[in-house]
C-alpha cells in the first residue's frame, strides 16, 4: 500500500511541476499577476508539504526555501524578473531531478540544491527582500494580509471520511485538519460514533471523522490541495454554503441545505413545541450528530454576522472528478474494441438464421456497442493543450541561447485528440518547433532591418477537420530558401539539376535523411536530423505533413492526423478471397469499373472520374493476387491531399466499425498494409495504408 501511495505522490508532483512550468511561464508575460504568482506559491507549497509527509525530507527543505522567496514575491516585497523566472525554472527541474533520486540523494544533488538556495538568496538580496523580516517587510506584510482581509470569503461545508486504514499509509488526518483550520476562520466538529472499546481498538487503524465549516478568501482548489495525497478511499466533499450570516438561518433550513433531511419532513413537525433537532432525532429521521454539526454550522454563520464578514449568493455546485491510470483505460478500449467484434459475429448469425427476435437483440446490441464505443474513446480523448503546453519551455530556453525574442501562440488547444496519439506526436512537433526557432525566426536585428518587428513568433495550432486533427506549426521568420533547397538536392544526388520539379516537391527534399542548407553544425540544429524522423514518426500515425511558405514572410508545417488508432470506421472490400478495409475518413467516392483484361497486369490504370483522369493503383497486381480475372470491378476513390486517386477492388461489401488490431512484427515492411481487424465470421481483413499506396503511385508514375 505505501508503494501505491508513493506512486500517487509522484504521478501528482510530476503533475504540479508540469503545471508549475506552465504558471511560470505564464508569469514571465505577466509578471504583476497576481492569480498566477499565488498558483506558483501555491504549487511550490502543496510539492513540500506532500515530500514531508512522504519522508523526502530533501525535497521539503529545497522546496521550503523556494517558497520562502516566493512568498516574498506574493507580498510584493520583492519583483519577478527575468532571473527570477529562469531561476524557478532550475529549481523546478532540479526537484524533478530529486524525485527521480528517491530518498537517496547524492552529494552532488545536494550540492546543487546548496547553489540554487544560495542563488535565491541573492537574488533576495539583490532586491530588497530578507530572510529576516525586517521593519518594511513586516509592514509590507501586514498591508499584503490586509488586502487579503478585505478580499469577499466564502464559506464552505467540507466533510471529511478518512477511510480507517489512512494512517497505515502515512497520512496523519489532524495535520490536514490543522492545515485547513490556517486557512481561514474554521469550526470543526468532530464524530467518533465508530470508535469501539477500548479492548478493541487498533491503534494504527482511524475511527473519527470531521465535518468543517470555514470561511476563507481561498478558492475550491486550494481547500481540495490540502487533500491531493489521501488513499482512494477518503472520501472528502467541498460544498459552497449559499446561507447569508446571521441568527436567521434556522436549524431546519441548515439541515435542508445540507441534503439531511427532506423539506416536506420538516413542515410536518414544524407545529410541534419541541425542538426541531429534538423531534428529528426522536423520529430516526435523522442522528443526533448530524444535528450537532448542523448546530456548530449555525453557530458559524451567526459569528459571522457578527465579525461582518459576507457570503455570496449564487453558489455553482462543486464538481468531482476521478484520477485513472491510462492503463486502465487502454484495457477498456480493448475490452470495447472485443465487444464490437462479438456484435458483428452476432449480427451475421442474426442473418444467416433469418430469425426476427435474433436480429432486434442484435440491433439492438449493436446500438449499445456503439454507444460504449463513443464512451471510451472519449474517456481516452485529452485536450491537446497537455502536449502544447510542454512546448512553451522550449521556445524559452531556445530563444535564450539563440539570443533571439520569440513568443509562442497556442491556438485551439482545448481541441481533443486520442491520448496514445498525443503520446505519440511529442517528438515530432518538437523537431518542427526547433526547425523553426533556429531556422525560420531571425535575429532580432535582421528582423528590425527587414523592417519587421524584433519580436518573433512561432504559431502552434489545432482544429478537427472531419476524422483528423490539423496541427500546424507556423513561423513569422524568412520562409524557405528553394534555390538553396533545389541545389543541395542536387548537391546530394536526390534529384537532377535537369528535373523540373514543382515548388511543393522541392520543399519536400528537406524530409530527406541527412537533409540541411545550414552552414554552421550547432548544438541545436544543422546536421539533418530531425525532418525525416518528423516524415516517418507522422507516416506510422497514417498521418501527413505538407508545407507552405512564403519568402520573408515565414513558414508553415500542416499535420494531418487521425483522430484515434483505436477502433475506426472502414469500407470492406474484397479481391479473390481476401479482405481489405479502406479506412472511411479517407475515402472521397466509389464507382463501379469495367476492366479491360488487356491491363490486368498493369500496375497503374488511368479511367476518368467526373471527366478528369483517375489515376488507380490495380491491387490485384500490386498484392500479387493469383485468381481468374474478374471484369466486373470497383473503384473507391481515396484522398492524396488535394486531389483524389482511384484503389481498384473486385467488389465493394459495406461499411464496418473496425477493430484495429497490430500485425506483428514480421509484416513491418508489407507495403500497403500497416494493421488488421476480425471480422464477424472469424476471419482477418487486412487494413490498408492509404497514404502509403498514394506515395507509390506517384513514384511508379515517375519512373
Amino acid at each position: 500500500m505505501l508503494e501505491q501511495l508513493s506512486s500517487v505522490f509522484f504521478d501528482e508532483a510530476n503533475e504540479l511541476l508540469d503545471n508549475l512550468e506552465e504558471q511560470l511561464l505564464t508569469l514571465s508575460d505577466n509578471p504583476t499577476d497576481a492569480e498566477t504568482i499565488s498558483a506558483v506559491f501555491r504549487a511550490m507549497h502543496t510539492i513540500k508539504g506532500s515530500a514531508a509527509m512522504f519522508g523526502y525530507n530533501d525535497i521539503s527543505a529545497f522546496t521550503h526555501e523556494v517558497e520562502s522567496a516566493l512568498d516574498q514575491v506574493r507580498n510584493g516585497i520583492i519583483p519577478v524578473e527575468p532571473d527570477l523566472i529562469d531561476l524557478t525554472l532550475k529549481a523546478r527541474d532540479h526537484i524533478r531531478v530529486m524525485l527521480g533520486a528517491g530518498t537517496e540523494v547524492s552529494d552532488d544533488i545536494k550540492k546543487a540544491s546548496e547553489n540554487l538556495i544560495l542563488e535565491f538568496k541573492v537574488y533576495i538580496s539583490k532586491h530588497g527582500g530578507s530572510s529576516a523580516d525586517s521593519a518594511s517587510t513586516i509592514a509590507k506584510k501586514a498591508q499584503a494580509q490586509k488586502t487579503e482581509d478585505t478580499a469577499p470569503s466564502n464559506t464552505w461545508r467540507i466533510k471529511f471520511r478518512p477511510s480507517k486504514t489512512i494512517m497505515q499509509n502515512g497520512t496523519r488526518p489532524e495535520l490536514l485538519i490543522k492545515e485547513l483550520t490556517e486557512l481561514g476562520q474554521a469550526t470543526v466538529v468532530p464524530f467518533y460514533n465508530e470508535l469501539p472499546p477500548l479492548s478493541e481498538m487498533d491503534s494504527e487503524l482511524c475511527y473519527f471523522s470531521w465535518d468543517i465549516i470555514l470561511t476563507t478568501t481561498k478558492t475550491e482548489n486550494d481547500i481540495q490541495d490540502v487533500f491531493i495525497f489521501v488513499d482512494q478511499d477518503t472520501k472528502i466533499e467541498v460544498e459552497k454554503i449559499d446561507l447569508l450570516p446571521g441568527e436567521n438561518n434556522k436549524i431546519g433550513e441548515i439541515l435542508i441545505a445540507r441534503h439531511e433531511v427532506a423539506r416536506e419532513d420538516i413542515d410536518k413537525i414544524i407545529d410541534e413545541k419541541k425542538l426541531i433537532g429534538t423531534i428529528l432525532v426522536d423520529k430516526n429521521l435523522i442522528s443526533e450528530d448530524r444535528v450537532q454539526s448542523a448546530l456548530a454550522e449555525q453557530q458559524h454563520l451567526k459569528s459571522l454576522s457578527e465579525t461582518g464578514r459576507a457570503i455570496p449568493q449564487n453558489v455553482a455546485a462543486s464538481q468531482q472528478t476521478v484520477r485513472i491510470s491510462s492503463q486502465k483505460l487502454d484495457q477498456l478500449v480493448d475490452l470495447v474494441g472485443e465487444l464490437v467484434t462479438f456484435n458483428a459475429q452476432l449480427e451475421q448469425q442474426a442473418i444467416k438464421t433469418d430469425n426476427a427476435t435474433f436480429k432486434n437483440m442484435s440491433e439492438k446490441c449493436g446500438r449499445i456497442s456503439v454507444m460504449l464505443r463513443d464512451v471510451s474513446m472519449g474517456l481516452r480523448m485529452v485536450p491537446i493543450n497537455t502536449l502544447f503546453s510542454r512546448f512553451r519551455r522550449t521556445v524559452h530556453d531556445l530563444a535564450g541561447q539563440l539570443k533571439k525574442n520569440i513568443e509562442l501562440i497556442t491556438e485551439g488547444a482545448e481541441t481533443e485528440l486520442d491520448k496514445t496519439v498525443v503520446e505519440k506526436l511529442n517528438d515530432p512537433l518538437l523537431h518542427l518547433i526547433r526547425n523553426s526557432v533556429d531556422h525560420g525566426i531571425e535575429s532580432p536585428e535582421e528582423r528590425s532591418e527587414a523592417g519587421k518587428n524584433p519580436m518573433g513568433r512561432v504559431t502552434l495550432s489545432a482544429k478537427h477537420v472531419g476524422a483528423f486533427i490539423l496541427i500546424s506549426i507556423t513561423d513569422n521568420g524568412k520562409g524557405l530558401d528553394k534555390d538553396a533547397i533545389r541545389a543541395k538536392g542536387i548537391q546530394k544526388e536526390l534529384i537532377k539539376a535537369e528535373d523540373n520539379l514543382t515548388d511543393s516537391e522541392i520543399y519536400n527534399l528537406i524530409f530527406q535523411p541527412g537533409f540541411s542548407t545550414a552552414k554552421q553544425v550547432s548544438s541545436i540544429s544543422g546536421r539533418g536530423v530531425g525532418l525525416d524522423v518528423v516524415k516517418k514518426d507522422i507516416s506510422a500515425l497514417g498521418g501527413s505533413v505538407s508545407i507552405e511558405t512564403e519568402k520573408g514572410k515565414g513558414t508553415s508545417f500542416i499535420l494531418k492526423i487521425p483522430l484515434t488508432l483505436a477502433i475506426i470506421d472502414g469500407m470492406l472490400t474484397t479481391i479473390s478471397d481476401t479482405r481489405y478495409i479502406v479506412p472511411l475518413n479517407t475515402i472521397a467516392e466509389c464507382m463501379q469499373y469495367k476492366a479491360d483484361e488487356s491491363q490486368k497486369d498493369d500496375l497503374i490504370i488511368t479511367t476518368e472520374l467526373h471527366g478528369k483522369p483517375l489515376p488507380c493503383i490495380n491491387l490485384r497486381k500490386f498484392f500479387k493476387v493469383n485468381a481468374p480475372f474478374s471484369a466486373k470491378q470497383e473503384i473507391v476513390a481515396v484522398y492524396d491531399n488535394d486531389k483524389v486517386i482511384g484503389l481498384i477492388f473486385d467488389k465493394i461489401l459495406g461499411s464496418n466499425q473496425t477493430v484495429i488490431k497490430p500485425i506483428g512484427r514480421l509484416y513491418d515492411n508489407c507495403a500497403g498494409i500497416n494493421g488488421s481487424t476480425i471480422l464477424g465470421d472469424g476471419s482477418v481483413a487486412l487494413i490498408l495504408d492509404v497514404l502509403n499506396l498514394t506515395e507509390l503511385l506517384h513514384k511508379a508514375t515517375k519512373d
